[in-house]
Order: structure tokens, then sequence, then C-alpha cells
């Protein structure tokens, strides 16, 4: 039954209640209700926030907007583990006799009738000298009733009340679930990198040979000085040979073509058939590999690693384990299909066949790679296995490993995606990479920031080997910078395919995969060369992320606001966190104005919701350009020219000390 006040859309929450409501440690929570009840009295409302260590905190809610009965809180979770949180309304009698009385004794009704409630109100705590005296007042009628209404309102009494409210009908709502995980599960900066092109070179019998961990690990110094801390590898397992893809994926490779590292499972240097514990042999040795993640490591990075839960026709799992495939009638395995797509390397896993089987195979594989010092999994095409083998896997993670963190590649249809999220990964590819237009965006980032933002995580990578859009492959330079600073500064987790860096534009005649693609090749790169020669993206995406180190509002996810521009093509956004939470005690505020036409200029107003950002609606404050350094004075309403040639976009720093009314 509903409550004496009723407390309804307690949040956050995933819309189903099937699965609990998500955050990290540091991440700011907005916790809401709506509170109501019948008449005009005044209510109040606040976040019970229980710990994983039992510790109870209360936190006083505020009213979103006269009439809109939409209540907040915010908190910033401080440990991992399960929490628990209800929200406490009251009718707050205090309140309501403040806002009568004063209508009343203006206007001579009741006069002393009205006062000697509100002493009758005071007595209730008439154990302490402040709120006796009060009441003494109200029921002088020697007094003026102007002063004695006054003295009703007076700063230590009301300081007093604010502490401990004098109310009446309290009701409490039902406890709900917040999973707090580790800061990583919710912040980070990607860089995707394949070993084997990292340190890779041509023979003089036009062969190849392969990069190994010990030359990767070279690149890690640069990709550590860009303010990357998570580097994600591809598989790095042994490679199919039976029907293995070519360059630009052909369907036959050529002699010494490597093949593609989704197709997972081949032989190992002695002969025998490797999986999805095993290496390639190309690359190195399993120390090689705890290598380069300690190296990793010491440079401030974590190894995330391609999780691909499919077999090449040479995986051992085919020979010892054909229960865990599909079959055709003429018995032959079915290889992996999306007509009119054909992936002959490929067998799908059947997950129905020995589901508990299949399990237990995967967790064993997982452990493996944990105890080799793998900290996240990269998931490759998720949205493919039972949902209900994700839940499982999760829930057992989140017991007995929630240190791990698992990024769903499912770009896939919204349910499934959504739901992969509130079964328990930590975080998610998006539709970022096809949101281009500003309607698009603006749309796209409300929605990551505020409609899912519960449960769903977002990582915005700009590209990736199967991902090169229109937009980058036709907008130059200048598309990848506004697309960098949209990503970097929209989620507090983003991600770059190497090669960003190095404008890669080139597609595949008819699609969106880049020309002569890693997939299928060794692809080393210069990258020293391009950064002498002033074509490396490397500063730019430098400064980007060392923005967002100074800028703790931008490691946020619930607090994208999105503004106004006279044109078309001009986005707005900002990210404000309040001097609570900010670590200096003073607020962050950063604000964001692309233009999205690669190709021009644009002059265009730009109006800033200013309440938005913590400040008052005529205010004028300096803003400092962090990308160049200049400072202007700003407003509600103000001018700006984009040059795409020059610089696309803004990104802004509010200096409060400034701040004038």
């Amino acid at each position: 039954m509903i409550g004496r006040i009723p407390i309804r859309f307690v949040g956050p929450v995933e819309p189903e209640g099937r699965w609990p409501a998500k955050a990290w440690v540091g991440e700011v929570v907005p916790f809401r209700a709506t509170v109501f009840r019948e008449g005009h009295g005044r209510l109040g409302a606040e976040l019970l926030l229980t710990a994983p260590d039992e510790t109870s905190t209360a936190h006083r809610m505020r009213l979103v907007g006269e009439g809109t009965d939409l209540w907040e809180a915010q908190a910033m979770p401080d440990a991992t583990g399960s929490w628990s949180f209800r929200v406490r309304a009251w009718a707050d009698d205090w309140a309501t006799w403040l806002r009568d009385a004063a209508i009343k004794v203006a206007a001579g009704q009741d006069v002393e009738l009205t006062l000697a409630m509100g002493a009758e109100l005071l007595e209730r705590r008439r154990r302490l000298k402040l709120f006796r005296d009060a009441a003494a007042v109200l029921r002088d009628a020697a007094l003026d009733p102007a002063d004695r209404i006054a003295a009703a309102r007076a700063p230590r009494l009301a300081q007093a009340i604010e502490r401990d409210p004098i109310r009446s009908l309290t009701t409490e709502s039902e406890s709900h679930e917040l999973v707090v995980e580790r800061e990583r599960a919710g912040v980070g900066q990607w860089y995707e990198l394949f070993p084997r092109s990292e340190g890779a070179r041509r023979r003089k019998d036009g062969g190849w040979t392969s990069g190994t961990f010990r030359t990767a690990a070279q690149r890690l110094p640069g990709v550590a000085a860009m303010g990357f801390d998570v580097v994600y590898l591809p598989p790095i397992h042994p490679i199919g040979v039976q029907h293995r893809k070519g360059r630009d994926n052909s369907p036959t490779a050529q002699p010494g073509e490597p093949g593609s590292p989704w197709a997972v499972g081949g032989f190992l240097s002695d002969g025998s058939r490797g999986g999805h514990d095993a290496i390639h042999p190309d690359l190195g040795t399993p120390a090689d590999f705890r290598a380069f993640v300690r190296k990793a490591a010491a440079l401030g990075m974590e190894v995330a690693l391609d999780l691909a839960l499919q077999a090449s026709p040479d995986h051992p799992w085919v020979q010892e384990h054909p229960e865990w495939f599909s079959h055709r009638p003429d018995g032959t395995i079915a290889y992996a299909e999306n007509p009119p797509k054909r992936y002959q390397d490929i067998y799908p896993l059947e997950f129905d066949a020995d589901p508990d089987g299949l399990f237990a195979e995967v967790v064993r594989v997982l452990e493996h790679w944990i105890a080799q010092g793998v900290t996240i999994f990269r998931v490759d095409n998720p949205h493919t296995k039972p949902l209900a083998f994700w839940e499982r896997l999760m829930a057992d993670f989140r017991e007995r490993h929630p240190e791990i963190v698992f990024l769903a590649e499912a770009f896939t249809r919204p349910p499934m995606l959504q739901a992969l999220a509130a079964a328990g990964f930590q975080q998610s590819y998006t539709y970022f990479t096809w949101r281009n237009t500003k309607a698009e965006l603006e749309e796209f980032l409300a929605s990551i920031s505020h409609e899912t933002s519960a449960w769903l995580r977002p990582n915005l990578f700009v590209n990736t080997p199967d991902i090169l859009t229109e937009y980058l492959q036709l907008g130059g330079r200048a598309a990848y910078q506004v697309r960098a600073v949209l990503a970097a500064t929209s989620s507090p987790s983003w991600g770059v395919y190497a090669g960003y860096e190095l404008v890669e534009n080139v597609a595949r005649p008819g699609s969106e995969e880049n020309a002569e693609n890693e997939k299928y090749e060794y692809r080393p790169r210069d990258w020293a060369g391009a950064e002498r020669e002033g074509r490396s993206l490397a500063p730019y995406l430098a400064r980007l992320n060392e923005i967002r180190a100074a800028h703790p509002a931008l490691r946020q996810l619930r607090n994208l606001a999105v503004h106004w521009s006279d044109s078309d093509d001009v986005l707005v956004t900002s990210k404000h966190l309040d001097a609570r939470f900010t670590g200096t005690g003073s607020p962050d505020g950063v604000v964001v104005v692309a233009n999205l036409d690669p190709h021009s200029v644009r002059e265009t107003d730009v109006h800033l919701d200013l309440e938005r950002l913590g400040l008052d609606p005529d205010a004028a404050f300096d803003v400092v350009e962090l990308l160049t350094g200049a400072r202007w004075r700003w407003g509600r309403r103000n001018w700006v020219r984009l040059d795409s040639r020059v610089q696309p976009v803004h990104v802004l720093a509010i200096d409060y000390a400034t701040a004038t009314r």
C-alpha cells in the first residue's frame, strides 16, 4: 500500500527492477523521488544511504523546481560494494506554518491564534532553550506581530530546524540496491593497438616479420604520454589456418598473411593446437606478455584483453567439444554468417547444447588471463550470445572478482545493448560514431547522460578497425579534432584506435572500414616521423586527456547539459560539478562549442543556461580557452567564430572567481 506521504519513482533504478543500478567510486549520483501529499502543506524529504559496511548517512533532498513534486539529493559513494538507499518524507509542519502565518499576520487574520499555533509547534522541542525562548516570543501579545514573526525566522532557529525538522506523518520508501564499482568501471582513456604491428618489418623476400610483445612494449611510453590509461589488445591467441582471411577481408589469404586475430585458435610452435588460453607464437611467450603488462602498469596503464567467444576451424574446442557448435545436415559445422556477409574462418558457439560446460570453460579462460595480470576484458559481439549467459557470468565475477571490468562491444538494437549493460557489463560501446549532426548528437548525449545513466556506462570510441565513418573519411583533420573533443568531454570513458592520431581516413571502397585494414595485415607506423613533421594529432589528444585530468566535471556522466546556438552546425554542451565534489573547494564548469561542419567557418550566438552551470542567470564571468589559453568575458549570450581550418572547437573553463551578477 502507498504510504501516508506518497513516495514514487525512487531512483536511480534499472527500469524493470530486475538488476541493480550502478555507480563507481567517485561518481556523483543524483538520487530522486516524486513526493507529494493531499492539500497544500509543505513537505520535506531526505535520502537515507547505507554503505556496504552498514553505516548510514542522511542527505537532505531539495525540490527540483516549484510545482514538479520532484526531489533530489546528490551523493558520492566512496567504497565498492552493494549499497542501499531509500527516501524518507514527511509533512513539514514548521514550513507550512511559516508560510501561512506570514500571509495571515500581514492580512490581520486570526493573528493571535496563528502565532499560538506556531508556539505549540516550537514547544514540541521545549527541552531546548532556543525553542522555548522563540515560543515565548510568539505568545507575547505585547510585541508587534511582525516582530514575533521575525523572531520565528531567526537564523539560529532556522538552522536548528533545518538540522532536525519539526515534522509529522513520516513515511519511508522501499529500499533499492546500488552496486558501486571501482573508478575504472566508469572512467578511463582507452587506446587500441595490435601488438603484431608494433615493430613489424618487411623482409627482403617480401614477407613479414611480426611485431612481438617486446617490440609493442616500446610503444607504451608514447601511449602513456598521450594520457591514455587503458591499452586494449585485440585477440593475442593463435589464428586459424583453414579459411584464413587475407588482405582487406579477402576470402583467401596469400602466403605469409597473418589472418584475423578474431579467428581464434590455431597451431603453436610445437605443432599442437592452442585456443583462448594460448598466445600466438609470433608474439612471444607468456613471460613476454606478463612483462608487457608490468611495463604498462609502471606507466600507469591497465591492459584490456579481447574476449572473442568464437573459434576458428583449427581451435582445439572443435575436436574436443563438437557439441559446442551447430552442425548442418551434412555434418559440417556452421560458420558465422550475417547475410550476405560470410565468415568462413569463424565458428560461432552454440550456448544451449552444454551451457554448464561452456560456462565453466569461459570462466577458466578468464581466470587464466586474470592470473597473467589482465584486469579488463573487451567482449566481442556479446549480443550474439544469450543474455542469460552474460547475466550468470557477470554475477559470478561481481562476487569473486569485483575488480574486473567488462566492456560490451555490442553494436546492436537498443533493447539488447541496454540489457547487456543492465545485466552487469561495466561499460558499453554505443552509437556515438554514427551520431554526427547537431540534432543527432543532442538527442544521443542527453540519452546517455540521463535516460540510461543508471545502468549503462558509455565508452565513446571515436573509431575502430571496423568503423571509419563517412564523416571521418571526408572531414579531414578538423573532423578528427571535433570527434575527439566530443568523445573526451561528453563521457568519462572514451577511446581511440591506433592511427587516429595520424588521420588515417582512407576507406576500403564501399565500406566503413579502413583500407589496408589492420585486422588482416601488419601495419607498422612511423609515429616519431609524423610528430616531427607536425602531422600527428598526438599532442592534441594529450591535451584533451590533460584537460580531463584537471577538470573533475569531465569525469562525470550524469551532469551533461545541452545548450543552444543559432547555427544548425554548432553544438553547445557543458558539464558542471558542485564545489562539494571537486576536492578543490571551488566548482568546476566546462563548456564545449563545436563546429560540426569540418569544411567551413561558422559564426553564431551561443546561449547558455547559466543555472545549469551553477551561476546566476544574469552573471558575467571569464572563460579560459583550454586548447589555446585565450581568455574572454562571457555571459548568457555570446558570439563565437569557429574556423574548421584553424580551430573547429572551443573547450572553455569557467573562472568562477571572476563571476559577477
